[in-house]
């Protein structure tokens, strides 16, 4: 990525939302917005590459001045179809891995906390494709202030939900307190005109079995029995009466009488011994029960038997999974601006999507290299057993990972480290090892 003069400008109404709100969130420190698209791009240098097409790109560098320079960048601005970040959350703490390497600082707090947030994402709202979403993870702390800032950033009318996340297993609180296992996620688009690929979760034998009660004696298929009118008086073909009735008071049938004799012929109709006629909706036609917005299963990776990094703060893969396939296809291309333990990127690798992974700590980048080619590690505290540690898993099947291309860039900055010889060493042994693999 070479970085030349800024060619690129704001989009007309890329605030144009924000007037219609009622409020406004104001707080000492807030810029203006054309001040945060002056923002001195990132010099960066591609220092490794995986040849291939198409390809992902993994940047080493200050995620606000990485954004601005993909703005001079028309195969990514405004063609990124999802954005997920996990921000700090404002915690005032430093984190280390397992290994008690430093990760990052957490220490940013209050309106300087929520100007750093906004200034992202303004410049990721821009990179954003109109079909796009943004999924935004925060906790309780931040939460608030921050959706209204997206609102006023996205547009109110853009906000889809306020996701509640079952994060750990209860706790026994000594505080006056009830115990906090939930954190939270932002879910908002570009537009009306967005991606979605409705997520079902599957029946369980007691969900199914009080949900379809019935069953048919002839073919022993479960059903349940629904109304075949809806509300609303209509004066066309579904405001007539069928079979010499009318629909109910204030109400129209849901299709047209030819339609409703069809499904009789087909014995889709259940009629009551008072002739009351009701639908069947068969089990096994159904998807699934679809998602909502409180989800329990994704617990963070340290509270639940799964393959880890021992990065701090790792997220739950099947989380990331599911917000990947709802609201991308195959090929799209997925961002993530707090890289972390590199879940993200993972996941999309494994999903056949393109990326972006930025972060500005070394041990982020390490560890995304090191996730991509070799995997993840069990979690737990372990007794060795003969001596040796537990093998490492591959979170990915490894005949797919990197099948696409990655250039791996760094960002040459006076606050951030020079070059790390290191990483560019690790890169080398990793990829290395992967070759043997392909």
């Amino acid at each position: 990525m070479a970085t030349g003069i800024p060619h690129s400008n704001p989009s007309k109404n890329g605030l144009k939302n924000s007037s219609k709100l009622s409020f406004r969130l104001e707080y000492e420190g807030k810029v203006c917005t054309e001040d945060i698209f002056q923002t001195p791009p990132a010099n960066l240098h591609c220092v490794a590459s995986v040849e291939k097409q198409p390809k992902s790109y993994l940047v080493y560098g200050e995620n606000l001045r990485v954004l601005r320079t993909l703005l001079d960048y028309p195969n990514i601005v405004g063609k990124v179809g999802l954005i997920y970040i996990d921000p700090p959350y404002a915690t005032g703490f430093g984190f280390e891995s397992r290994n008690q390497t430093h990760a990052y600082n957490d220490l940013i707090d209050g309106a300087d906390y929520l100007e750093f947030i906004r200034q992202r994402l303004i410049l990721l709202r821009e990179i954003l494709a109109n079909h796009g979403s943004i999924y935004v993870h925060l906790d309780e702390k931040m939460a608030f202030p921050v959706k209204i800032l997206m609102d006023e950033i996205f547009g109110a009318k853009n906000f889809r939900n306020w996701i509640t996340r079952k994060k750990c297993n209860p706790k026994n609180f000594t505080r006056k307190q009830y115990g906090n296992i939930s954190d939270y996620i932002l879910f908002y688009t570009k537009s009306d005109d967005y991606v979605w690929n409705q997520p079902f979760e599957s029946w369980t034998d007691a969900k199914a079995k009080k949900e379809y009660q019935y069953i048919e004696e002839e073919t022993g298929r479960h059903y349940k029995k629904v109304p075949v009118h809806a509300p609303g008086e209509r004066k066309g073909a579904t405001g007539q009466p069928w079979r010499g009735m009318f629909p109910p008071p204030g109400k129209h049938w849901q299709y047209p009488p030819e339609v409703l004799d069809e499904m009789d012929k087909r014995g889709e109709i259940y009629w009551s011994p008072t002739g009351n006629p009701r639908r069947k909706i068969y089990l096994d036609n159904s998807k699934g029960i679809a998602v909502q917005d409180i989800w329990l299963e994704f617990k963070d990776a340290h509270n639940q038997n799964i393959k880890i990094t021992g990065y701090p703060t790792e997220k739950n893969p099947d989380l990331i999974k599911r917000i990947i396939l709802a609201s991308s296809n195959p090929g799209d291309l997925i961002l993530d601006a707090f890289l972390g333990s590199g879940t993200t990127v993972a996941v999309a690798e494994e999903l056949e999507r393109q990326w972006i992974g930025i972060d500005n700590s070394l041990l982020a980048i390490k560890t995304t290299i090191h996730r991509l080619v070799q995997g993840t590690e069990a979690m737990g505290d372990f007794v060795k057993d003969n001596g040796n540690q537990p093998k490492q898993q591959p979170l990915i099947n490894t005949n797919r990972v990197l099948r696409r291309g990655l250039d791996l860039y760094l960002e040459m900055a006076s606050d951030l480290e020079e070059v790390p010889e290191t990483l560019i060493e690790d890169w080398d042994k990793q990829l290395n090892f992967q070759a043997n693999l392909w």
